[in-house]
């Protein structure tokens, strides 16, 4: 439920919609939980005396809150909340609802595992898209609303949750009838197949304008790291090290990092390509708006033709009708 009140009363662990251009705050996106009180010093600084809060994404306001006996330490942070997996089980739930909050909860997950990819926050998270995956797997209408759902904003943690999503319902449809694919294992390679961009300056993923040939070849780094990242926490299995390290390889050969092409670049990773174009298509960008998936898909069909498996291509359009 939406809510307007004093930002007195704003709180760590609110989910706060901020009435503000993009460029007037320091904030990635408009729409989050606040994780930390520096984040909630930082809104406070914006001079705005009320502030709408999401209470079913959220916390809501603590009346007559006790008085502090000691300075307010920065809660520690659970990487998986709990709003995530309760509303994958949640019955009562509509589709879209249901669909909304898994999309906001997972996102917030996503966010807390890349400011602390340690072992035990991959393992945990992975078990967390397990429930996800599954969800999809056994539901189609909320799986539909996952799919309709476009970020309003391209950072890593939305866009690891729409490839995820993607992802997974397109490996759905090409191997319902078979029992040969690990789609849990699947599902955390693509949801965690831009892990590697922990280790990328932020400066240069978050630039607005044109990127220099230095910081393009800093960004094209990141699927090598992903693929160390996941080997050093003991979490790299052979489908999370396929889509990692191939997810920006093209069917013509002019892909990253090894420049394969064709057949030889493994099914795993032709679908997360194929995924991951179409996300960053349609959602905005800070030098372009967002496309419409209608347009989007008539774009990588027609002037992206040799970035992908056509054959495969044919099947992902079909998951959206």
């Amino acid at each position: 439920m939406l809510k307007k009140i004093n930002i007195g009363k704003l709180r760590v662990g609110m989910y706060v919609n901020l009435p503000l251009a993009w460029h007037s705050h320091s904030f990635i996106k408009n729409n989050f939980i606040i994780i930390s009180e520096a984040q909630l010093s930082k809104i406070k600084d914006t001079g705005l005396s009320e502030i709408i809060i999401d209470t079913d994404l959220g916390g809501d306001v603590r009346e007559d809150p006790p008085p502090l006996a000691a300075p307010l330490k920065e809660p520690a942070i659970q990487t998986v909340p709990d709003k995530l997996l309760e509303a994958i089980h949640d019955k009562k739930l509509s589709a879209s609802e249901k669909a909304t909050i898994i999309r906001a909860q997972a996102t917030l997950m996503m966010q807390h595992l890349l400011d602390n990819p340690s072992a035990t926050n991959i393992m945990a998270v992975k078990k967390a898209i397990t429930a996800v995956v599954d969800l999809i797997l056994n539901d189609d209408v909320t799986k539909k609303h996952l799919l309709l759902i476009n970020s309003h904003d391209f950072n890593t943690f939305t866009h690891s949750v729409s490839v995820g999503v993607t992802g997974i319902s397109l490996s759905k449809t090409l191997f319902e009838a078979s029992d040969g694919h690990n789609m849990h294992e699947l599902g955390a390679g693509f949801f965690l197949h831009d892990l590697g961009k922990v280790e990328i300056d932020q400066v240069i993923l978050n630039k607005p304008g044109r990127l220099t040939a230095e910081e393009i070849r800093q960004i094209q780094r990141h699927p090598v790291l992903g693929f160390k990242l996941l080997h050093r926490t003991g979490q790299l299995t052979e489908e999370c090290k396929l889509i990692v390290l191939q997810h920006h390889e093209r069917y013509d050969g002019k892909g990253y990092p090894k420049g394969i092409k064709g057949i030889d670049i493994h099914l795993y990773g032709r679908i997360c390509i194929i995924a991951d174009v179409y996300d960053a298509l349609t959602s905005d960008r800070p030098y372009r708006e967002k496309m419409t998936p209608f347009a989007a898909l008539k774009l990588m069909q027609t002037g992206m033709v040799d970035h992908f498996d056509k054959k495969l291509f044919k099947k992902f359009v079909m998951i959206f009708k």
